[in-house]
């Protein structure tokens, strides 16, 4: 595709049209097409730098082209980097900006991004080059400004190389955040499962790294959660409601809504006076005492120290007698109905 120049500008700079008008004028002594696309900035929800930003990038989305190339430099990737630290960004955040990635099937790539500025500037003297100086660019109030202007001269003074520390420390980042990517494509395709889109897959990841227990993310028709440290996989149900069902002393008792079913042998675990018993599920509050030198606790309390996930516990069967709760699958038979009889197992369809 040849190569055509794009501007996406909006009203946030007072030379929003001059450069508009600067950026024809450059095209066209270097014989490039330009499209200039000006843009409307939602500032609610988000600061005006942020807003600006996405903006601008829904305008490129737009844009026919195989790769955008943009003019990010060397200050620019050690400012972004120093920002993101200090609003407490984690591994991705301190990545920096990407010399290539994706954009809505583009390639958006960063060719001066090793260039500091200085270098910058005397090429383009030296070949005639002129540009505008944004006037927004003085404004303190703006993070990266206020960083540029106040914070960079004294870590030039005493770190004159900070901006390439910065840099390399961000490509190490993103080193570390590419591992983690392939790390969760492999595991995905493990599972039979459909590989995501970058941008979705940028998403899951930063959704593990929260470490939320309540964690859930859905994908091609599974449900991703975490668990102590640890990723699970399982179909992405829905929360049921399962009305009481009867036992009456048969070996297996199917219960497809919670996709698996009892199974009872003979054995010391629920006595065989109590018949019949019910099933149901979970309401809340229900306490068990499986061992008899081991106090009445909560189903809760016993569930996590099982390792129970909280997402399992609901779809997991108890047998009642009555009111009173008997036995509960991964936990074992109250110390009441002890006895010879039965012993309940839970299985889950595979």
């Amino acid at each position: 595709m040849p190569l055509r120049a794009a501007h996406v500008h909006h009203g946030l700079s007072p030379n929003a049209d001059a450069w508009a008008r600067f950026c024809k004028r450059l095209c066209k002594r270097l014989n490039v097409p330009l499209v200039v696309r000006k843009v409307r900035v939602a500032k609610a929800g988000q600061g005006p730098e942020a807003a600006a930003r996405e903006a601008r990038y829904g305008a490129l989305r737009k844009l026919d082209c195989d790769v955008l190339a943009l003019a990010h430099q060397l200050d620019d990737q050690a400012e972004t980097v120093l920002m993101n630290l200090l609003r407490g960004a984690g591994v991705r955040g301190a990545s920096g900006m990407p010399r290539a990635a994706k954009l809505h099937g583009k390639t958006l790539a960063r060719p001066l991004i090793d260039v500091p500025r200085e270098a910058i500037v005397p090429y383009a003297r030296h070949h005639g080059l002129e540009w505008i100086e944004d006037e927004s660019n003085a404004a303190e109030s703006f993070t990266r400004n206020f960083i540029r202007l106040r914070i960079a001269p004294l870590l030039t003074e005493r770190y004159p190389r900070w901006r390439e520390a910065l840099a390399r420390a961000a490509r190490h980042f993103s080193e570390k955040d590419l591992s983690k990517q392939r790390l969760l494509r492999e595991f995905l395709a493990a599972k039979g499962l459909k590989a995501p889109s970058e941008a979705r897959l940028v998403e899951m990841l930063k959704q593990l790294e929260s470490g939320g227990a309540r964690t859930l993310i859905r994908h091609d028709g599974q449900a991703l959660r975490l668990y102590r440290g640890g990723v699970s996989i399982e179909p992405a149900l829905e929360k049921i409601a399962l009305p009481p069902v009867v036992w009456r002393g048969e070996r297996r008792l199917a219960l497809p809504a919670l996709g698996g079913e009892l199974v009872f042998r003979a054995g010391r675990g629920i006595d065989s006076k109590y018949r019949p018993l019910v099933v149901r599920l979970r309401s809340g509050g229900e306490r068990l005492q499986p061992h008899p030198k081991r106090p009445r606790r909560t189903l809760k309390n016993l569930f996590q120290e099982a390792g129970v996930p909280a997402w399992q516990r609901e779809r997991l069967p108890l047998l009642y007698s009555g009111e009173e709760l008997v036995w509960a699958a991964g936990l074992g038979v109250d110390v009441r109905f002890q006895g010879r009889g039965v012993i309940p197992q839970w299985k889950k369809r595979s």
